[in-house]
């Protein structure tokens, strides 16, 4: 099983979350080596505690998993490429600012994006958005139609992506994204709800845009 370079546990990391937070304050996140350095301590960090990579309710940890689909009347091609470029998410994501590419390198079929996203994110319910930094690292795999997406966020938030395009010839395409939410068990309800319904918003976007020609 490929092993997934950003899961972590939330009571051994707390100095590391706390070292996060002040680097991901908004008057920093606009600076590229910073937050590339972000990036690559998140990386170490992962790799460091794979073997406690589980999320486990004992030590405040919880993953739910929900599978969410669309159909756009476009063909495969078309709405692959659209939508596995993160720079297209831009306007689709309305929480997301800019994208910050650290890496972009292609082997064995698999072309791998390590990036962070900068988006204005609600954590808490009753709570103002705020600015943070998502750390991603994306797997496109163009010949079996699919991509993976696996990412870090603050308050410990983690999410893992699957998302696969079926072509449905002349009715245009399926689009299924299976989404992992992992984080703490008092937030994982409001953070699958949340996220479920971030991800719906894009989707209905997305085939606005697509079947309108905005990308034409």
């Amino acid at each position: 099983m490929r092993k997934k370079p950003f899961r972590l546990l939330s009571a051994p990391l707390l100095a590391l979350t706390m070292v996060l937070s002040v680097m991901s304050s908004p008057a920093r996140a606009d600076a590229d080596p910073l937050v590339a350095l972000q990036w690559e301590l998140a990386r170490t960090t992962y790799t460091l505690i794979e073997a406690l990579n589980h999320p486990n309710p004992a030590l405040g940890r919880a993953a739910r998993s929900q599978s969410i689909s669309v159909d756009i009347a476009a063909p495969r091609d078309v709405v692959f490429a659209i939508y596995s470029n993160f720079e297209n998410h831009i306007g689709a994501n309305p929480l997301l600012q800019r994208v910050v590419v650290h890496s972009d390198t292609t082997a064995a079929g698999v072309r791998t994006i390590n990036q962070t996203a900068i988006e204005n994110t609600p954590l808490q319910p009753g709570l103002p958005a705020t600015p943070i930094n998502t750390h991603a690292q994306q797997r496109i795999n163009a010949a079996g139609y699919f991509y993976e997406v696996d990412s870090w966020t603050l308050p410990n938030v983690i999410t893992h992506q699957t998302i696969t395009f079926e072509d449905l010839g002349a009715a245009g395409t399926r689009v299924t994204e299976n989404l992992t939410f992992e984080a703490s068990v008092l937030l994982i309800d409001y953070t699958v709800s949340q996220g479920v319904m971030a991800h719906q918003g894009i989707q209905s976007v997305f085939k606005s845009r697509i079947e309108g020609g905005f990308y034409s």
